[in-house]
């Protein structure tokens, strides 16, 4: 036993010093580094015997103390510079083929993020040694090689479509939210249908187990979306829930970005918006840097109060001079959609812009003329130098999408002509352009030949040569539609006489060509885009019916908002259309506490169009909570869109009033019409065609003063005429009598009492007769059926007591009435054909 001792101790000592010898002390010195300068100090003094593995730590390090410093106080240029990092650099180009498959991603990623060029010859070697062992990549490395293509713009390349390829065929593999939403943002572009719908819904699973700190992942859930232009609404609202719980922790650039992303999608959730707000409204005082405010000032501006746009455009004034070029531009475009008109911080940001001009891209060059325009900004020699640059660059570029804006802008700017080659140069894009940009063009021509006077005397014109190319690619791109979703997002913004004169039926006989391609998921898109279009196609609408009856349960609730809206505007009745509104209704009063105020109030309007008051829907809406929470998202909203929702809840009540009086809903919208009616908001312009009935009926009626004209109803309806028969259905005059008054502008002069106060009591037996003068838009497109709210108007002036006459434009510009006689005819058959 004893002889044993002395081998023991040798035994041990041997152990003891082949684990000091397998100690790696370059690894350990790098490992208790707590800085750059350390880390690079370290590669300086070991340079000749740094192995792989050194080389990657070391870079890692250098990206991970980057890393946990805020933005502000990073310091990657001084890094970069340092004579050491090129070392660090030549040393792992040397030993790339040592790398393991999550080395080599790792120091791809860490070097893009250490700002080294994408053409260094390091990143080149990187992407070729990924690229030949892509087959062996785990889904969490292939996902962070994605990322790192995507930030080298490199989402369409090739190697990103081997990828795209993997991720279809591996995609049950992915348990990790963080890979998954990584794998979406780069490749959106390249995605498939069958794969997009995928990756929602292997997302929709992974956000239920995550880390719900872990915002970033539904943040990128939401870019794909936007990304890939297809909102699936229920993984919309599930990422909402998951972003809204960490708003209070989260930056102004987050929150800047989300919104962003928002917008786009035009998904202006209440809460969201609402909380975001007064996060930002806190972190306001904590913001100086140029970078930072434009991203507060570009989010907060557009929902904010009066009172905090002042504050912030004087925060934009004193930061002003710290601005650079881009800065400036994204100030200078929420300037313009928040209608600022502070003079000396216009001229402010103008002055950066101007001095800026030469940094600035064709598109952004584009976007700051419209801004200065649009602010009003007043330059000749500015908007001189704008045009040149603009033309410059429309003359180079190669891009549609360039040409497009270039041109668009440039004819909002006072020139009497376009040029020839500005011309030529859009003649030769257009084989390239999508429908949007073939009606960019038509307005623009359209301006042009407003105020060109060589136009008279070229026939056929430059111009009238152009619009012929236009019409013919609209009509081949049309004819060649064979995805219904990418004609969907052509349509989705299309407007215009050129649109409407020149594609309107070929647009609607394309989706009708598709229509087998609806779905639930599609449909409500569909269903907006049949809407703007103001055409009644029955097989099309019938389908759309169809789609949804069956598939109602896969129909989001805040999609029958857009479903039904068809239907109701068009005025498009069938039983399979009522069969229709009654299984949305089932299908949406369980969820109407989960709606947008203002989505909820903008369906119960267009129920009300098709003659429909669902009790709990309109309970819901004169609630004192619901009307509370409305006006704070309407705060929130741009000016334009406040106003509408106003609009329609102030017709909605309205409507319930007259229609549904057993609901005991008041009417509380007096003082808002009277402030519109005082503003003139509601004054028309009498058209000469109004003029003529006036003069007639008084003709047909024994004198002017037996038709009022103007005449403004309770609930502030506003009738072109009325006029009065008595029990033998005779007219009776007005005391005094009636003059038309028109103002020196056009617009009808409004009497400055209330209406009732001028609605006289009926004489026993007599009666009250409103004659309208129905133009082109109270009518669809291709039919002489009125629309839903021409009947709605309808109803509501009867039950006020009036015999209703509705003169459609068809009936009184029509070969049969085209003479005096004819017309007072016409009126004095409509008129007293019912009389007692």
């Amino acid at each position: 036993m004893l002889r044993l001792i002395p081998l023991r101790l040798f035994s041990a000592r041997r152990l003891l010093h082949m684990s000091t010898a397998a100690r790696d002390q370059v690894l350990e010195q790098l490992q208790v580094c707590s800085a750059e300068d350390q880390v690079l100090e370290v590669v300086g003094r070991h340079k000749a015997k740094l192995s792989v593995e050194h080389v990657g730590c070391a870079m890692g390090l250098l990206w991970q103390f980057q890393k946990d410093k805020p933005q502000l106080l990073r310091t990657i240029d001084s890094v970069r510079g340092h004579p050491q990092f090129l070392t660090l650099r030549v040393l792992a180009e040397n030993k790339i083929s040592q790398m393991g498959d999550v080395m080599v991603v790792d120091m791809l990623y860490n070097t893009l993020r250490l700002n080294v060029e994408p053409y260094d010859s390091l990143i080149q070697q990187l992407v070729t040694e990924a690229w030949n062992r892509l087959d062996r990549f785990e889904m969490p490395t292939l996902s962070k090689l994605s990322t790192c293509l995507n930030d080298q713009y490199l989402q369409s390349s090739p190697l990103m479509g081997d990828i795209t390829e993997i991720l279809s065929q591996k995609l049950h593999l992915i348990n990790d939210a963080r890979v998954l939403t990584n794998f979406m943002i780069s490749v959106s572009s390249l995605a498939s249908p069958r794969l997009r719908d995928a990756l929602i819904k292997k997302a929709d699973v992974l956000l239920d187990s995550m880390d719900i700190s872990k915002y970033n992942n539904p943040r990128r859930v939401v870019q794909f979306m936007r990304n890939s232009k297809h909102a699936n609404r229920p993984l919309l609202e599930k990422c909402n829930r998951l972003l809204l719980l960490n708003l209070p922790q989260m930056r102004i650039e987050d929150i800047s970005m989300i919104t962003g992303l928002y917008q786009t999608l035009q998904f202006n959730k209440c809460d969201f918006r609402l909380a975001s707000r007064q996060r930002l409204l806190e972190l306001v005082d904590s913001t100086s840097d140029p970078v930072v405010f434009t991203k507060l000032f570009a989010t907060l501006g557009p929902m904010a109060s009066r009172e905090t746009r002042d504050r912030l455009e004087g925060m934009a004034l004193l930061l002003a001079d710290e601005l650079n070029g881009q800065q400036a531009l994204a100030v200078a475009e929420t300037l313009e959609e928040i209608q600022c008109r502070n003079p000396q911080l216009i001229n402010k940001i103008a002055s950066i812009l101007h001095k800026s001009l030469d940094q600035y891209r064709p598109v952004e060059i584009a976007r700051v003329t419209q801004a200065l325009l649009m602010l009003h900004y007043q330059s000749p020699d500015l908007y001189n130098r704008l045009r040149a640059i603009m033309l410059r660059y429309l003359q180079s570029s190669v891009f549609p999408y360039e040409v497009t804006m270039l041109t668009r802008v440039l004819s909002l700017l006072p020139s009497p002509r376009a040029d020839e080659a500005m011309l030529a140069r859009v003649e030769a894009v257009l084989p390239q352009c999508t429908l949007n940009d073939l009606n960019t063009y038509a307005l623009a021509i359209a301006k042009w030949l407003r105020h060109d006077p060589s136009y008279l005397h070229s026939t056929p014109s430059r111009y009238v040569r152009l619009l012929q190319s236009l019409n013919r690619y609209g009509h081949e791109r049309l004819g060649h539609a064979d995805r219904l979703e990418l004609l969907l997002d052509e349509l989705r913004y299309l407007s215009g006489e050129w649109f409407e004169d020149m594609l309107l039926e070929e647009s609607v006989a394309a989706c009708r060509r598709l229509a087998h391609q609806i779905t639930p998921g599609n449909l409500p898109d569909v269903a907006v885009v049949i809407t703007r279009t103001n055409y009644i196609s029955p097989h099309l609408l019938d389908h759309m019916a169809k789609v949804a009856l069956e598939n109602i349960q896969e129909v989001h609730f805040s999609g029958t908002y857009a479903i039904l809206l068809p239907f109701a505007v068009l005025n498009y009745d069938t039983p399979l259309v009522d069969e229709l509104f009654n299984a949305c209704i089932q299908h949406l009063i369980p969820h109407i506490g989960s709606f947008d105020p203002h989505l909820l109030v903008l369906l119960a309007y267009a129920l009300a169009l098709a003659d429909y008051f669902p009790e709990e829907v309109i309970r819901e809406i004169f609630s004192v909570d619901f009307l509370a929470k409305l006006d704070s998202q309407l705060e929130t909203l741009p000016d334009a869109l406040n106003l509408r929702i106003r609009l329609r809840l102030m017709e909605l009540n309205r409507a319930v009033c007259l229609e549904c009086p057993e609901y005991q809903v008041p009417w509380f919208h007096d003082r808002f019409c009277r402030q519109h009616q005082k503003r003139g908001v509601w004054n028309g312009s009498v058209t000469p065609v109004q003029q003529q009935i006036h003069k007639m009926l008084g003709e047909v009626l024994g004198g002017i003063s037996c038709a009022r004209v103007s005449v403004l109803t309770p609930y502030y309806y506003t009738v072109d005429f009325e006029c009065v028969l008595d029990r033998q259905g005779q007219p009776l005059p007005y005391s005094p009598p009636s003059q038309l008054q028109i103002r020196e502008d056009g617009k009808v002069q409004w009497e400055p009492e209330r209406p009732e106060k001028d609605r006289t009591e009926l004489p026993p037996g007599a009666q009250r007769i409103a004659v309208d003068f129905l133009g082109p838009k109270s009518f669809c497109k291709n039919s002489r059926q009125p629309k839903g709210e021409v009947l709605m108007r309808r109803r509501h002036l009867e039950i006020l007591g009036y015999r209703v006459i509705q003169i459609p434009h068809f009936e009184w510009n029509s070969m049969e009435l085209s003479t005096p006689d004819a017309w007072k005819q016409y009126l004095r058959k409509r008129i007293f054909q019912a009389a007692p």
